[in-house]
């Protein structure tokens, strides 16, 4: 990426409606389920594999900028259960930013057992599909874990795959590779499902000041 000489000059004219501007995140924005999920992860004795129902809230954010950069994004929160269990199986909050300029597309994701990531990817505006990464080691679109994790279950890749679907919904394919202690092979921990929306998103915060103010 080419840094601009003036990093401090922010763009004008910045339209305070986060909806119409998320380019292919758009189709994320609103309250989703999914009743199908499918979990593959480790344990001593082999891979476990679970079943899972999400629920994912997505909503937008009014424009952020890094200087010329300009994000318009979604900030979501994702929780998840088993059929076994009344406790949490996954929680999980984070942003998805997309640049209209570059057609940057970048997840981060922060999970209550000690660890986050910032995965980048890139897609045009009216992408039906999206792929984000984030690897071990990096400055820039890395992974970050806690001493117990690094050194019991150590992420060293995570890949999250995105389709849009024709009726309205979408699914995913997450892949993580871990380190797992002990094991002398990488394991692929997979998780996959497909969402449908029972909820719309909210205006961002801008939108609907400025609204308010033209009496909408």
């Amino acid at each position: 990426m080419a840094i601009p000489d003036d990093i401090f000059t922010e763009p004008e004219d910045v339209d305070p409606d986060g909806l119409a501007n998320l380019g292919p995140l758009r189709r994320f924005a609103g309250i989703w389920e999914g009743k199908g999920g499918v979990d593959v992860n480790p344990k001593a004795d082999g891979p476990e594999t679970r079943a899972y129902y999400e629920r994912i809230e997505m909503q937008p954010i009014d424009p952020q900028t890094n200087g010329p950069q300009l994000f318009y994004g979604l900030r979501y929160h994702t929780h998840i259960n088993t059929v076994e269990e009344d406790i949490t199986f996954h929680d999980q909050i984070g942003y998805w930013l997309w640049e209209p300029a570059t057609g940057l597309i970048i997840q981060t994701l922060t999970i209550p057992r000690g660890q986050t990531a910032m995965a980048s990817g890139h897609a045009a505006i009216d992408a039906t599909s999206l792929v984000v990464q984030a690897e071990r080691g990096r400055t820039d679109y890395g992974i970050c874990s806690t001493t117990f994790l690094e050194e019991a279950f150590r992420t060293d890749s995570y890949r999250l795959e995105v389709e849009f679907h024709d009726d309205g919904s979408w699914s995913y394919v997450s892949d993580t590779t871990l380190i797992v202690h002990g094991q002398s092979e990488p394991f692929l921990h997979r998780d996959k499902n497909r969402l449908v929306k029972v909820g719309e998103p909210d205006m961002n915060p801008w939108e609907r000041i400025v609204r308010s103010k033209a009496g909408k």
